[in-house]
């Protein structure tokens, strides 16, 4: 394939967002300012900034810095190791506000195609000049013209468009199923506040049990009214726990050799672990299917192991005592209010023990409850484990083409 040399300023223009007023930052409204917060660095996609709860400006503002949908920005500041260089595709016209953290990529016409320009700039081939090149602060930046100043190879347009549709179509089948396990967390999150929350799991005759005339008895230990046959204790009348033992670094590669292992909770996806790292010398173990579940800040953060695994110091595996994991994954979801400054200890970002995990007050649900709900919830867990590896593949594959895409080793046309 015949590659061209080019600076990425010849392709694209890149901008820099508005700098916005602090004063005019509020929790609701109807434009929202783009952060850092909303690139999902390590899937290389747009997210929704959680985060914080200012994000709406009220402030006037140039219309050249309200964004349409399509656009692709990139960040200007690392605020997490590995953010320099990953790209977001603006979701949703007239609504997000282009800040000064974020710049705005704009293709030149007839020079590169849209989608090989995404893919291309957040390639390790620009990853590795804007990681050379930014400043060395604790918090480091690169600016539009940094960004312009990066060397690429670029094939024909025929080429680029061919790259570009591929790819895209490799993340829009992952997007989809992500939307899919999503729609499957919500619809089994809901049945559980139904049941175990609002007590309103069937009664023997179907009926919804509280809002039937079910009986309710006071529990004294939780101080809230609660089934009739349900009791209370804690996790440890619930689950099994594994508390994780992270082993020497010197075992630590990114290559795939030996097992899987999890640190914490930035191992973490959107519902499944990334694998980010292995050890050759294995400690403390999860199973497949198991509950993960982060005992240093933020504590209480869920995750499911999508393999066998091996856990380090900010995790824990959890294990159901009722064989029901659905149960018990929507139990601890609930119980994380629970994980606040006074149920934690440890250093200044805040850790649980084993002996606090196991002693969190919880209530026992009479076992016909658990077994009804496993018996609806499960075929969901297991449709989004089959989902977490269809994206675990794709994912990997869309990673071990793009290098080779990029750099010419490699053509899709015949």
């Amino acid at each position: 394939m015949k590659m061209m040399k080019c600076r990425l300023g010849d392709l694209v223009d890149i901008t820099r967002g508005a700098s916005l007023s602090s004063e005019y930052f509020a929790t609701e409204g109807k434009y929202v300012r783009l952060t850092c917060g909303n690139f999902d660095y390590k899937n290389n996609c747009f997210k929704l900034n959680t985060s914080k709860d200012d994000l709406y400006y009220i402030g006037d503002f140039k219309p050249q810095f309200l964004m349409e949908e399509g656009d692709i920005i990139t960040p200007l500041t690392e605020q997490a190791v590995g953010l320099l260089g990953s790209c977001a595709i603006i979701p949703e016209g007239g609504k997000y506000i282009q800040s000064q953290d974020v710049a705005k990529v704009v293709c030149k016409e007839g020079l590169i195609d849209k989608d090989f320009a995404f893919y291309l700039i957040s390639s390790d081939i620009v990853k590795r000049q804007l990681s050379a090149s930014a400043q060395q602060t604790k918090i480091r930046h690169t600016s539009p013209d940094k960004i312009k100043d990066c060397v690429v190879w670029l094939p024909s347009l025929q080429e680029q468009r061919s790259i570009g549709s591929f790819l895209r179509s490799i993340d829009r089948k992952i997007g989809v199923c992500r939307g899919v396990c999503r729609v499957l967390e919500g619809m089994a999150r809901e049945l559980y506040e139904y049941w175990f929350v609002q007590f309103d799991f069937p009664d023997p005759q179907g009926r919804p049990y509280r809002a039937s005339g079910g009986r309710m008895t006071w529990n004294p230990s939780l101080k809230r009214d609660i089934p009739q046959g349900w009791s209370s204790g804690t996790l440890s009348d619930m689950a099994n726990v594994t508390m994780g033992q992270s082993p020497d670094g010197s075992s630590y590669n990114d290559e795939g050799i030996g097992t899987v292992f999890y640190q914490g909770c930035s191992d973490f996806g959107i519902r499944f672990p990334k694998p980010r790292l292995y050890t050759t010398e294995p400690k403390r173990f999860a199973k497949k299917g198991e509950i993960l579940m982060s005992v240093r800040a933020p504590v209480g953060t869920l995750n499911i192991a999508n393999s066998d695994c091996c856990i380090g110091r900010g995790l824990s595996a959890l294990s159901s005592k009722h064989n029901s994991m659905t149960y018990l994954y929507y139990m601890l979801d609930d119980l994380r209010a629970a994980f606040d400054v006074q149920n934690t200890s440890g250093t200044t970002f805040g850790s649980i023990t084993k002996d606090e995990l196991l002693n969190l007050p919880a209530i026992l649900p009479a076992n016909d409850a658990i077994e009804a709900f496993e018996k609806v919830c499960n075929p969901i867990f297991q449709k989004q484990m089959q989902l977490g590896e269809e994206i675990a593949t794709l994912s990997r594959l869309r990673d071990e083409l793009l290098p080779v895409l990029m750099s010419g080793q490699a053509s899709l046309l015949p």
